[in-house]
């Protein structure tokens, strides 16, 4: 076969796999199961995302104004606020990330004061656990998923008594096998994990987004390392994929 024929062929091939939109792959990983609850958006409303790396994105932690593009980083958090941003303009919506790279739940709740009791957000969205697993999983924290479980609604805990009626968003941690980092070895163990996200979710009423199920969907179109530079962060499209799910659950 001449270049230029395995040329068109890939390129077809290509064609064919990003012929499935993002809000179709989104829309054919949720559709399975109970249906996730729902936040509405409300004027003035104070939305925060926490986390870890993949929150984080490389925003300028320096930089404390709402709804700024170098303080919201360039990963979901940024696209989703910006679509939030343009669709709800008259509501007045103030978005904050205060993401971690690095960050394990119980680090969230060292600088909880500073970057979620002090912003008093109405939405409070959080994505964390990949790195409960994976920093146990290379010998760098002796966590446990008990561990994972109790920091986590000690978290919530802690918040609630705050603000009684915030509405809580918990994203599934995920990860994509057979890109980089991720690899057969960490499963069932990571799945763990995934499980307790949910578990959590259903005990304290939270919307939940699966996010696993989603990057699982999307790999079925286009190759993992497509939406995932190592597994677990994303690339730009990745960053779309979540941003999707995400506005799924909150509109």
């Amino acid at each position: 076969m001449d270049k230029s024929r395995r040329t068109f062929i890939g390129h077809s091939l290509m064609g064919a796999a990003l012929a499935v939109s993002i809000p179709s792959i989104v829309s054919a990983a949720t559709k399975r199961g109970a249906a996730a609850a729902k936040i509405k958006i409300e004027p003035n409303d104070v939305i925060l995302f926490q986390g870890d790396s993949i929150t984080d994105a490389g925003r300028d932690k320096e930089n404390q104004a709402p709804n700024n593009n170098r303080a919201l980083g360039n990963g979901y958090a940024f696209l989703a606020a910006a679509d939030l941003l343009h669709q709800h303009a008259a509501k007045q919506l103030s978005i904050f990330n205060k993401g971690i790279s690095g960050n394990k739940v119980h680090q969230l709740d060292e600088r909880w004061d500073e970057d979620c009791i002090r912003i008093k957000p109405n939405i409070l969205s959080i994505l964390i656990g990949v790195n409960d697993y994976w920093h146990m999983f290379n010998g760098k924290y002796d966590g446990t998923i008990q561990v994972y479980r109790d920091d986590y609604r000690k978290l919530l805990d802690r918040t609630l008594t705050a603000f009684p009626h915030v509405k809580l968003v918990i994203g599934e941690p995920f990860a994509v096998n057979n890109v980089k980092a991720v690899t057969d070895a960490w499963f069932p163990a990571f799945d763990e994990y995934r499980h307790t996200a949910l578990e959590i979710a259903n005990e304290y009423k939270a919307a939940f987004i699966p996010y696993q199920r989603v990057f699982n969907e999307a790999s079925k179109h286009v190759s993992p390392a497509y939406w995932t530079t190592d597994g677990v962060h994303t690339t730009l499209a990745g960053a779309k994929l979540m941003a999707e799910a995400w506005l799924r659950v909150v509109k």
